[in-house]
């Protein structure tokens, strides 16, 4: 807690009092280190600094472009004050949709130019909704979202899936929803539409998909979590999958995001530290069809989330540091029921020929500025060629050892930047491989 309190520069830009307070927690003894004691972290952090005692911790930053950004984290035990009114029964539904960016078509291509361009507001509901078909469909202003003109700005949210929201807790709700006219058509950047049709055409083969979603953590001004200003941490070599202070930075921001997740439904399946220093990857998957894409964006929005109160940030962006460093991808692995059973690797052969066939249609919806990443170098394939191998990560698909060896299992394709739309790419590789 000490430590946490001086701010070392060198170590952290800052910690929030919520953060603070789960340690707190830890420190007396709970037994539940993401729950809360009586003793705050302002008050931990009083005794031995006495400016953060106030009811607001103030945090100056310099984001890139924008001058000076005050961020203020409002004490846990005012939040608290609030955060426990009894609410009549009522319950929060955070209605979360993708914005104009984060779908954008205006090329003729479906493509994400901006994965954090995730969209929500809250409707209140005078009781927990047993399923999807209780959820009322809600609208908002789409010419403030590049979805709609002004005079006709009116758009729909379709309500698909619900989740349990980690932040409000309790019976509250997060509710991801698609995007249409009023006279029912779906928006060019309902991207979820087209995709939903496509997984239910090869419903009978039961496509699974694990997506690795890989991201870098920046302060808010812009720059690698833990990288020296203006200069460069150690070569790659200690990162990955790495434990200690001198190596591993923005471990409270992914695990506290692994919790969220977890606590919300998301088939969370694992963790770890990548190869680059900040760089961080989470699995989310197994899941069947149409299901991986609804798992990613919502857990890309709980990491937004997050961001908001632990004063770091996720960049989705393929290649965010230029030079001798890993670039960030969202790994793709596929399976559909008969590449699961025995003779499943002869399966999968033939899907190899059938991506090899149709590499430029893959490249084109398989992330922006993938060219930036896909190079040859640094664990990547060169963009303009197919190829893959087992155990290979220097293939666009990479066969697991475990397929070849037993004659079954599953293929990982290597090409999707971390940027890219996963209704796209999922629904991209069900068409090629299946039918």
């Amino acid at each position: 807690v000490n430590e946490a309190c001086s701010c070392h520069p060198n170590r952290v830009s800052f910690w929030s009092v919520s953060f603070i307070d789960n340690m707190a927690a830890f420190v007396a003894g709970s037994g539940v280190v993401l729950g809360r004691s009586s003793l705050t972290g302002s008050q931990i952090c009083a005794a031995k600094k006495p400016a953060f005692a106030a009811s607001k911790c103030t945090l100056s930053m310099n984001m890139a472009g924008s001058g000076n950004i005050d961020r203020k984290f409002m004490e846990q035990a005012l939040r608290d004050k609030y955060e426990r009114l009894d609410m009549g029964g009522k319950v929060m539904a955070e209605y979360i949709w993708l914005g104009g960016k984060a779908a954008d078509t205006s090329s003729g291509i479906p493509m994400c130019l901006d994965p954090t361009d995730i969209r929500s507001k809250t409707k209140i509901l005078s009781k927990l909704p047993k399923s999807i078909s209780e959820l009322p469909i809600w609208n908002y202003d789409g010419s403030s979202t590049g979805q709609a003109p002004g005079k006709d700005s009116e758009v729909m949210l379709h309500p698909v899936a619900m989740y349990r929201d980690p932040f409000r807790q309790g019976d509250h709700i997060l509710v991801l929803c698609e995007t249409y006219t009023p006279q029912g058509q779906p928006l060019p950047s309902n991207t979820r539409h087209q995709a939903a049709k496509i997984m239910d055409k090869a419903k009978d083969l039961k496509p699974w998909f694990g997506i690795e979603q890989e991201y870098t953590i920046l302060d808010l001004d812009g720059h690698p979590l833990g990288w020296p200003k203006g200069g460069y941490p150690k070569p790659q070599g200690p990162y990955y999958c790495g434990n200690g202070a001198d190596k591993v930075y923005g471990r409270e921001l992914a695990e506290a995001h692994g919790a969220a997740c977890l606590y919300a439904g998301l088939s969370l399946s694992g963790i770890n530290a990548e190869v680059m220093m900040s760089q961080w990857e989470y699995q989310i998957g197994p899941c069947e069809g149409i299901s991986a894409g609804d798992q990613i964006w919502v857990s890309r929005y709980i990491m937004q989330r997050l961001s908001e109160e632990y004063g770091m940030y996720a960049s989705f962006d393929v290649k965010p540091m230029p030079g001798d460093w890993n670039g960030a991808g969202c790994h793709t692995n596929f399976s559909t029921e008969p590449m699961r059973k025995p003779g499943g690797f002869e399966i999968i052969k033939k899907a190899m020929d059938k991506l090899a066939k149709k590499q430029g249609e893959h490249i084109k919806v398989y992330g922006a500025g993938n060219e930036r990443r896909l190079t040859g170098a640094h664990e990547t394939a060169p963009i303009t060629e197919f190829s893959w191998g087992v155990a290979n990560r220097g293939c666009s698909v990479r066969i697991p050892r475990s397929t070849e060896a037993d004659g079954y299992g599953y293929f990982e394709d290597r090409r999707p930047g971390s940027n890219m739309d996963p209704y796209v790419v999922t629904a991209k590789i069900v068409e090629t491989t299946c039918l």
